[in-house]
């Protein structure tokens, strides 16, 4: 008998709907943007809203 202990994390994403006032999406717009520019590879909106949401709720 062998018994197989694992632990891992997995990032689970959730979908939710939330309302962006226009002057946030503009901004997250422009992030979004400029991080496309920088390194030429796709980003997702939704990444960006993590991403800043991460930052200022630590």
């Amino acid at each position: 008998m062998i018994n197989v202990i694992s632990t891992y994390n997995i990032a689970v994403s959730k979908r939710i709907t939330i309302m962006i006032d226009d002057d946030l999406d503009k901004k997250l717009r422009l992030l979004q943007a400029k991080l496309i520019s920088k390194t030429n590879e796709s980003v997702s909106y939704s990444q960006i809203v993590n991403d800043e949401l991460r930052k200022q709720l630590k």
